[in-house]
């Protein structure tokens, strides 16, 4: 009966998530919040300290580059989340404010 008593207590595993076009990152630095209100955000995930966000779009994951706090706060409160994403976040398809393939991506998250 000593088993199941010591899978219980055994290390918690951090969520890891795959990136599209970068690979798995692990969110146990990260501050997630789901997101319900009908639209393809469905998650926003931002690890302050780094500047690094990664959001989920239906079901799959995006990362953005020295995005800063107030436009993570921005995007969290927004009345239309995709509206917010669409105008603020989002580059044209080589280059956005935060994209990360011309702004560095953290260290710690390089793959």
């Amino acid at each position: 009966m000593i088993t199941p008593l010591l899978l219980a207590c055994g290390p918690a595993l951090a969520e890891t998530v795959l990136v599209k076009y970068h690979g798995p990152v692990t969110l146990d630095a990260f501050v997630c919040a789901e997101v319900n209100e009908g639209s393809d955000v469905t998650r926003i995930c931002y690890d302050t300290a780094e500047r690094y966000m990664v959001i989920r779009l239906r079901s799959t994951y995006y990362h953005y580059c020295e995005i800063d706090p107030g436009t993570v706060k921005g995007l969290r409160s927004a009345g239309s989340k995709r509206q917010f994403f669409e105008a603020r976040i989002k580059g044209s398809g080589s280059d956005g404010p935060f994209d990360c393939r011309t702004h560095p991506i953290p260290k710690k998250y390089r793959v």
